[in-house]
């Protein structure tokens, strides 16, 4: 079935002639003279795209983008104008233009932009609507390894015992932080944070600790160190395993006794702190090679946290890409409800160095650089696209598979997990439960909503299918 186009121009020969040149292209055309015509025209034929002038009468082409953003936010809308200038431009692609084309109209361009904006209309499970207000410490993640990192912060939220999270720069260490304080009994106080990397090494002892007023040069005041702000609550000390080891003996002896002196002072004051530490370094390593306190490293490792880098957990990066295309939806103001299946290949093959924080700065730039209301390719930064086709010959942007619902996605990777879980578990639903952090009674609505057989009922056939066997 020819796909349909809405052309648009207050003059008629020229709707004419782009009814002409795109009906031998082997589209179907409708034209309008007017933007009220065509904003009519659209609610009563749906249109895979809409080609608008900008010049007219009346009502012009941005006013009829934004309506048409408005209220048929799926529908991709090229605008074309023969009078080019900055700030049209920018309002075009501000509004949602899909493209923006300088008349005279070269063909070869319009036919490419026509195919690309009409293969990303196919019908898309809305997302990224609804009101999202995250919480301190919300983490994301079905797979066996984060259901772990759930368990333990279930576990340790209640008690008062000093944590150790370690992990590769990006993986969520300060959320996992978030989430032990705001799921335990200090939760009203203060959670507060230092990046001990990001102080100088002579001012991180006072910027902990404090200092009396004079006990350096520029100390003109008395300041109150973190520990005595976080009272009552909880600090998180990030990149611990950078300190001098002059501060980690104060540190040590801080853990200790939960005792300390301002810089500068005499009087040893106490606070009820918990202690949180992080590090994206191997600390038993620098342990062994003397950069680090053993004493320190075992008083603050008394409950350890892995976080697993996101290449390890693929199975849950398309639940963070729809989490975070609905941030990004509300904080730029956008309607992204979808993206190219060749677009979820290139995520999923591509190996994230930066981890999750990498993730959602490169759906925070998809969404701003989307055309219309659904990511493609383009919409992906350039380094992430020469890494894809450095690793895979199987990415080929010229032959997208079409549009992926987000839900959809989501909707692969719980399959894709259960399945894993049931194999590697032989069927026993009690134990796939447990790893996977829900109830049998939960379990059995997936399996029934995502079309799994019950292997104790069948011959694990559906397993083999995906993993391989006899």
């Amino acid at each position: 079935m020819a796909k349909l186009v809405l052309v648009v121009d207050d003059e008629k020969s020229v709707c004419e002639a782009l009814k002409d040149v795109l009906e031998e292209s082997g589209y179907s055309v409708v034209t309008a003279t007017s933007g009220r015509e065509a904003l009519e025209k659209v609610n009563l034929i749906r249109p895979h795209a809409v080609l608008l002038d900008i010049r007219m009468p009346e009502m012009d082409g941005i006013k009829v983008l934004q309506a048409l953003r408005e209220k048929h936010p799926g529908v991709p809308v090229i605008l074309m104008t023969a009078y080019s200038d900055t700030q049209t431009t920018i309002n075009a692609m501000r509004y949602g233009a899909f493209e923006y084309i300088v008349k005279p109209i070269n063909l070869d361009e319009l036919l490419s932009t026509l195919e690309k904006a009409t293969t990303v209309t196919e019908p898309l499970v809305t997302v990224g609507k609804g009101e999202i207000a995250p919480r301190p410490g919300t983490l994301i993640g079905c797979s066996p390894a984060m259901q772990e990192v759930y368990k333990t912060i279930g576990r340790i939220a209640d008690s008062d015992v000093t944590v150790l999270i370690q992990g590769e720069s990006g993986t969520g260490k300060e959320l996992v932080a978030e989430a032990i304080h705001y799921n335990s009994p200090r939760q009203g106080k203060p959670f507060v944070k230092i990046d001990c990397t990001a102080i100088p090494e002579n001012l991180l002892e006072s910027e902990l600790f404090g200092h009396e007023k004079g006990a350096f040069t520029g100390a003109h005041t008395r300041k109150l160190g973190k520990f005595e702000l976080a009272d009552g609550g909880t600090v998180f000390l990030d990149e611990i395993g950078d300190i001098s080891p002059a501060l980690q003996a104060k540190l040590l002896r801080f853990l200790q006794e939960k005792a300390f002196e301002r810089v500068g002072g005499t009087e040893t004051r106490r606070v009820d702190v918990r202690i949180i530490a992080a590090t994206n370094k191997d600390l038993e390593e620098r342990v062994k090679s003397g950069l680090f306190r053993e004493d320190l490293y075992y008083r603050l490792n008394v409950v350890e946290i892995k976080l697993p880098p996101l290449r390890e957990r693929k199975e849950d990066i398309m639940l963070l890409v729809d989490y975070f295309v609905s941030l990004s939806n509300r904080k730029f103001g956008k309607q992204v409800t979808g993206l190219t299946r060749s677009v979820a290949d290139i995520l999923l093959q591509y190996n994230w160095p930066g981890n999750v924080r990498e993730l959602r700065n490169v759906c925070e730039r998809a969404v701003l650089m989307a055309r219309g209301n659904v990511i493609t390719p383009e919409s992906l930064p350039e380094y992430l696209l020469r890494a894809v086709r450095g690793r895979t010959e199987a990415w080929h942007p010229a032959e997208d598979r079409g549009v992926l619902p987000l839900k959809e996605m989501v909707a692969e990777m719980e399959r894709s997990a259960i399945l894993r879980a049931l194999e590697e578990y032989r069927g026993n639903k009690t134990a796939v439960a447990r790893a996977l952090g829900m109830s049998r009674t939960t379990l059995y609505a997936k399996m029934k909503e995502l079309g799994i057989a019950d292997p104790e009922n069948k011959d694990h056939s559906e397993l083999r299918k995906v993993f391989g066997g006899h």
